[in-house]
C-alpha cells in the first residue's frame, strides 16, 4: 500500500500539473514548463525532510499535451479535467488577438471616432428635419445659430448688493422678524422676494401675507434705488456686436415687469431685446433653471445653443443644470470664484463672435452619476475581547 506521505507527493504534482496546464494555454511563448518544482512537506516526520521535488516532464508538442513517467492511468484520468479550462483560455486568448487586429478598411483619420457606425456621425441636435428651406436647416446646424440670455443687474448694469440687503432688513423691522444674518442674505440673492420669504427666512407661509411683503420689499429697495440705472463699461458695445451679426438676445431677472421695462426704456436698450423674463413669468428664481429655459423658448432655441451671462455661482448652476453654457463677468465676486463658468471676463466687450461660436459649438460634458457610498454593517459584530466566563 501507498503510505499517506507519497500520496500527498502524488496529489501536490497533480495540483502542480495542471497550473502548468493552465499556465501554458495563455503563455505568449506557447509552450509549457518541461519541469515542474513543488515543496514538500513531510507531516508525518518519519523521515528526512525534503525540500524540493523535480519531476521531469516530457513535452509533446505534436500532441499538444504533458506526460509524466511518474504518473499512473487514474493520474491521467484526473489531468483530463484541466481541458476545458485550457479550451476556454484559448479562446480568450484568440479573441483578443483578433480584437488587437487592425481592420483592412482601417483609417488614421477615422481612429478617434467610435466604433459603432450607427453613432457616428453623432445626432446634430441643432438639426430640424421638417424645415423645408434647405438653406434655413444648414444656416440652424451650424454654431452661428445660438441666442444670447443676459442677467440684468451686474452684468448689463451696474449693481450695488447692498440695497438689497437694506431693503431686507428694513422689512423685518416692520414686520417685527429678527433681521436675516449675513449668510442668509447671501443665499437669497437671485431669488424670487416670495421664494425666499417663505422658503428660507421662514416668514410666512400664507400666499396673502407672503404677496404683501414681497411686493413691500421692492417698494422699499425703489426707494433706496431711487430710479438711476448706469450700464456697466462694455455693455453697450457688445450688444451692438451682436445686434448687427443677428443674435438674438433675451433679458432675465426677478425684478417685477414695470420695474424692467422702466429701467430698459429709461438707459434706452429695449430695441436690443426680444424677450424679457420678469418675475411674474416664473414660479422660482435661481439656482432653478425655469427662468433661462422660459426664456430659449421663448426665443425658439434649443438650451444647447444659449449662452447665459450672469455674475454668480447660482447663475452658472442654473445654467449648467438648464443644459446651457455660461459666461460669468466679473463685476461683484473674483474671478477665482466662477471658475466653474465656460468663460470668465471682467467687461462684455472683452468678447467677440468667434468665442461664443466657439461655445455654442462645443457640447456639454455628461456628468457621470455619483457612487452611492456602501452603508456600513449595523449589525453587532463578536467582541474579540475574552470574557471571564470563557475560561
Amino acid at each position: 500500500m501507498i503510505d499517506n506521505h507519497r500520496l500527498v507527493v502524488i496529489w501536490e504534482f497533480l495540483d502542480c500539473v495542471i497550473m502548468a496546464e493552465a499556465i501554458g494555454a495563455v503563455s505568449l511563448v506557447g509552450h509549457r514548463p518541461s519541469i515542474v518544482r513543488i515543496t514538500v512537506k513531510n507531516e508525518l516526520k518519519t523521515q528526512k525532510s525534503q525540500s524540493i521535488v523535480r519531476f521531469p516532464v516530457k513535452v509533446d508538442y505534436s500532441a499538444k499535451g504533458v506526460l509524466s513517467h511518474l504518473m499512473t492511468q487514474s493520474v491521467k484520468k484526473n489531468r483530463m479535467s484541466v481541458f476545458p479550462i485550457r479550451a476556454l483560455a484559448m479562446e480568450l486568448t484568440k479573441e483578443k488577438k483578433k480584437d488587437d487586429r487592425l481592420p483592412k478598411t482601417w483609417n488614421y483619420l477615422d481612429s478617434g471616432a467610435d466604433d459603432k457606425p450607427s453613432l457616428w456621425p453623432p445626432e446634430n441636435k441643432a438639426d430640424k428635419p421638417s424645415l423645408h428651406n434647405p438653406l434655413l436647416r444648414q444656416e440652424r446646424m451650424g454654431c452661428g445659430w445660438l441666442g444670447a440670455i443676459f442677467e440684468w443687474e451686474g452684468v448689463l448694469i451696474e449693481d450695488n448688493p447692498d440695497l438689497d440687503n437694506q431693503s431686507w432688513l428694513t422689512l423685518a423691522q416692520e414686520e417685527g422678524k429678527s433681521p436675516p444674518p449675513a449668510f442668509m442674505l447671501r443665499r437669497v440673492e437671485g431669488m424670487k422676494n416670495e421664494q425666499a420669504i417663505s422658503e428660507v427666512l421662514c416668514w410666512s407661509r400664507d400666499p396673502v401675507q407672503v404677496r404683501r411683503m414681497a411686493k413691500r420689499k421692492e417698494e422699499i429697495f425703489k426707494a433706496l434705488h431711487g430710479g438711476v440705472y448706469r450700464l456697466r463699461d462694455g455693455s453697450q458695445e457688445f450688444v451692438n456686436v451682436l445686434m448687427n451679426n443677428k443674435i438674438p438676445m433675451a433679458l432675465v431677472s426677478t425684478r417685477p415687469r414695470e420695474t424692467l421695462e422702466n429701467a430698459v426704456g429709461s438707459i434706452g436698450i429695449r430695441k436690443f431685446f426680444s424677450v424679457i423674463v420678469a418675475s411674474e413669468d416664473v414660479y422660482r428664481g435661481k439656482p432653478d433653471p425655469e427662468m433661462f429655459i422660459y426664456a430659449a423658448q421663448l426665443l425658439d432655441f434649443i438650451p444647447e445653443r444659449c449662452i447665459v451671462f450672469g455674475n454668480s455661482n447660482q447663475t452658472i448652476e442654473a445654467a449648467h443644470d438648464g443644459r446651457m453654457k455660461c459666461v460669468a463677468v466679473a463685476s461683484k465676486h473674483p474671478i477665482y470664484e466662477l471658475g466653474a463658468a465656460e468663460l470668465v471676463v471682467r467687461r462684455l466687450d472683452e468678447l467677440s463672435i468667434i468665442d461664443l461660436k466657439k461655445l455654442a459649438d462645443t457640447d456639454l460634458t455628461e456628468f457621470e452619476p455619483e457612487l452611492e457610498m456602501e452603508k456600513e454593517d449595523e449589525r453587532e459584530l463578536p467582541s474579540s475581547a475574552v470574557a471571564v466566563d470563557d475560561f
